[in-house]
């Protein structure tokens, strides 16, 4: 008997809320509704500075962050459903990833924060809502990220062949598939978040529409070593990472400024599709096909630039297995719910480094 969850991602670029409607069979899914709800400016901008201040914000100014943010996970389900004609009843669950104001797993006191509040959802919705998917991983002793490789396992592993699921979001993150083997996956660095960072900061833009700007920038090979050589990019697997790590704080650290910001762009671009494909290279060397997802697949230049940076690999993305490549991740968190309502595990050792394996999330009535 199939069931209906709806999924729920907002990523690092916090541009927006991906939302899919998802029914789930034996070992199949289909997407029955989708819908790109974008943040309110004033929460974006809000959301940004917090981000970027960290030590700045009070529990006030949390609280009210985390409040509004669940109502605009809320409204972009009853959207969704209102969009497709989809009565709310029909629906199993929800899984709502949140959005990350900051993630350190490491540390005296590793943790890991989304915000936006389940109730409110699930209050909102009538809906039975489950979230915070990524503390108990990292009570666990893990990273608590990346969480979506057991998802890219499920729909898109093949006995036959070794692959790579690459997720070019904010931060790009890798989940190989080895035939027969182990499923691994790690964060390789930034994706899209430094790319964006810049265009917002020299184009007044959200991001760099298909990659127009880096595309007739030179790239400073300079840069781009100095910059690989971070220590971060050395550590093994398993690792993950975010925004306060990858930002312009510390692009700055590298005497970026000096250079014409068209430059810079190219050298971002050229940093991100390098330091995925040493990744691969050193930690998953038999990859023969790589599945591209996340936002970055719609910017032609970086796509240009990996293909440049793995020769021998075939480069193609998550729409030629049937999903579209930017509702991947809400696919998945639609189907950590689906696990987490049935007692299923929804980790990865092998992956995020905890010590077992775990149900995923809590659980908020609607």
């Amino acid at each position: 008997m199939s069931e209906r969850y709806i999924g729920l991602m907002s990523g690092t670029s916090v541009d927006g809320i991906d939302a899919v409607l998802a029914e789930f069979g034996d070992a199949t899914m289909t997407l029955a509704a989708s819908y790109s709800y974008p943040y309110p400016d004033r929460l974006q901008d809000d959301l940004r500075q917090a981000m970027r201040q960290a030590d700045a914000v009070g529990a006030e100014r949390l609280g009210e962050l985390h409040v509004r943010v669940g109502g605009a996970f809320r409204d972009a389900v009853v959207a969704m459903l209102d969009d497709a004609g989809v009565d709310a009843g029909t629906v199993r669950a929800i899984g709502s990833h949140g959005q990350t104001l900051w993630h350190r797993p490491s540390g005296p006191y590793p943790f890991t924060l989304q915000i936006g509040d389940a109730a409110t959802i699930a209050i909102g919705t009538g809906i039975d809502t489950v979230a915070d998917f990524r503390s108990t991983d990292v009570a666990l002793g893990g990273e608590g990220a990346p969480l979506v490789p057991p998802f890219h396992a499920w729909l898109f592993g093949n006995p036959d062949e070794d692959r790579v699921v690459l997720n070019l979001g904010g931060i790009a993150n890798v989940t190989v598939l080895p035939a027969g083997q182990a499923v691994t996956g790690f964060d390789t660095g930034p994706g899209n978040t430094l790319l964006d960072a810049w265009a917002r900061l020299h184009l007044g833009a959200s991001y760099d529409d298909r990659g127009a700007f880096a595309e007739g920038g030179r790239v400073n090979d300079g840069l781009v070593e100095d910059v690989l050589a971070d220590p971060w990019f050395a550590r093994p697997p398993p690792k993950s990472t975010g925004f306060e790590y990858f930002n312009l704080d510390w692009l700055r650290s590298f005497s970026a400024g000096g250079l014409p910001p068209r430059d810079v762009q190219a050298s971002l671009a050229e940093i991100t599709a390098r330091s995925i494909a040493e990744a691969v290279g050193r930690w998953a060397p038999g990859t023969r096909r790589m599945v591209a997802c996340g936002g970055g697949v719609a910017n032609d230049d970086l796509m240009r630039r990996l293909r440049r940076a793995l020769p021998n690999v075939r480069l193609g993305t998550t729409s030629e297995m049937g999903l579209d490549p930017e509702l991947v991740e809400a696919s998945a968190f639609a189907w950590l719910a689906m696990r987490h309502v049935h007692g299923l595990t929804g980790n990865l050792p092998s992956v995020t480094g905890a010590r077992r394996s775990a149900v995923l999330g809590a659980l908020y009535r609607g």
